[in-house]
């Protein structure tokens, strides 16, 4: 018998080591090495690709040779999908969409898939559930069912010889944890048979120019499931979040080799299934007709267009020794460095106060030009004064105490005073150099003056 070969496989970064180990010593990570088996599984995919129709024999190009076409991209029937794609979908990519159980990655696919199968060739592949169940929920979503082709399988040489025998467009994937390659000699949703199954399909999909999404599972930690080189191998990876009982869920894209990464996209769920959101905006802010204290508006710069944002702050004292500080959808040590900078900057004292900050809508907010707007938040709540309700508030607090200009403000400005904001707090660096009309600026370089504007 041949004496299978076997790695371990860190299922954090991807990295590879002889034997087991307690801790990766790329990522630091702990218990996060996995036994990965490579005995011929790679001869296998290179069996089963060798009599693909489409594959190429490659050859080396100058690089002013190559034919600089535009990407042939085809509309998915959402605009927000798209605006996350970056511009549509592009034949031959592989994408993958994560997301928590019941967040709506099915319904969203299953939506896609039969809105192309009108137009072109398009094959769902479900290996969670049946087929049933799946037909079941298009009825229930009142989806035209008569074009779409289905298939429940979960092997990955029958499914690729299938989809080259219909020669689909478009294929779904649904999930890539419950596939499997035959010669890989471990459990579906191993780190060996995730990675050898991802690899195998965007290699299909790329020799037959087909576009491939791929479901993926979460963990309880909210990252995507399975080794990191599965990240690695896709074109664009996507992530579908929102509360089970909650109404909108937000499209979010961390990595896209054909467009802008972070960009976002809204749905609202319904009865018929995920509708896009056109103006989200308008939902994040949709306040109450009494302004009340410790509330203040933001624009982020999410991907290739602006949002408005309400951030709300409550200020209370504490019974504690040990003040609480609660972040949710801001970063938590980002917050206790910015109420340092208050104390040594803007000579407010907060050590005995509990600090709870909330972004409304459940967007997360990663990039610093929240810091003023969510200090200048505290202090409406601490002061029990509220500011106004026509103002925006955009910049990055530095530890000196001064206020740092961030990218695009005046596109933030101007789409601000499209939502009928009359006056704007801003870096003194990102000041519009010609007035906006309707829009009163107050340009601050230090968080002196920011605070001495809402006082």
């Amino acid at each position: 018998m041949v004496k299978r070969k076997t790695a371990y496989v860190c299922t954090e970064c991807g990295a590879e080591f002889p034997r087991w180990q307690g801790q990766c010593n790329e990522c630091k990570a702990w218990n996060t090495i996995s036994e990965f088996v490579v005995s011929n599984a790679k001869s296998s995919v290179r069996s089963a690709t060798a009599g693909y129709a489409g594959q190429t024999q490659a050859k080396v190009e100058l690089l002013n040779t190559i034919d600089l076409k535009a990407l042939p991209r085809f509309g998915s029937g959402f605009r927000e999908l798209d605006r996350v794609l970056g511009g549509g979908v592009v034949p031959g990519s592989a994408m993958l969409i994560g997301g928590s159980p019941g967040a709506g990655k099915s319904t969203l696919l299953l939506q896609v898939m039969c809105h192309l199968a009108k137009e072109k060739s398009a094959l769902y592949v479900t290996g969670e559930e049946s087929l049933q169940q799946v037909a079941m929920r298009a009825q229930r979503l009142g989806l035209p069912d008569d074009k779409l082709m289905m298939l429940a399988e979960t092997n990955i040489e029958t499914i690729c010889e299938l989809a080259q025998a219909h020669s689909p467009a478009i294929m779904v994937i649904d999930s890539i944890q419950v596939m499997h390659v035959g010669d890989v000699q471990s459990a579906p949703g191993s780190v060996s048979q995730v990675r050898e199954s991802a690899a195998f399909l965007t290699r299909f999909a790329k020799q037959n120019h087909i576009a491939m999404f791929i479901v993926g599972h979460v963990t309880k930690d909210g990252n995507l499931a399975g080794p990191k080189v599965l990240e690695h191998c896709i074109d664009c990876s996507m992530m579908l979040e929102g509360e089970s009982d909650g109404r909108f869920r937000t499209l979010r894209s961390h990595k896209n080799r054909f467009g802008a990464v972070n960009e976002l996209g809204v749905f609202g769920m319904t009865e018929r299934g995920l509708k896009e959101v056109s103006n989200p905006s308008a939902i994040f802010l949709s306040r109450g007709e009494n302004q009340s204290p410790g509330s203040s508006v933001m624009v982020v710069w999410e991907g290739t267009r602006p949002l408005l944002v309400e951030i709300q702050a409550l200020v209370d004292y504490s019974q504690m020794a040990n003040p609480r500080r609660v972040a949710v959808g801001l970063e938590q040590n980002r917050l206790s460095m910015l109420l340092a900078v208050l104390h040594r900057h803007g000579e407010v004292q907060m050590n005995d106060q509990d600090v709870f900050v909330n972004v409304v809508g459940g967007v997360k907010v990663a990039e610093t030009s929240a810091d003023l707007a969510l200090l200048l938040a505290i202090i409406s709540s601490f002061r029990n004064r509220p500011l106004p309700r026509d103002m925006i508030i955009f910049g990055e607090v530095g530890l000196a105490g001064e206020i740092r200009p961030v990218p695009n403000g005046t596109e933030r400005i101007t789409e601000a005073a499209k939502h009928g904001f009359k006056r704007a707090i801003v870096p003194k660096a990102n000041a519009p150099k010609q007035p906006i009309e309707g829009m009163s600026v107050i340009a601050a370089a230090q968080l002196t003056d920011a605070l001495e504007a809402i006082m």
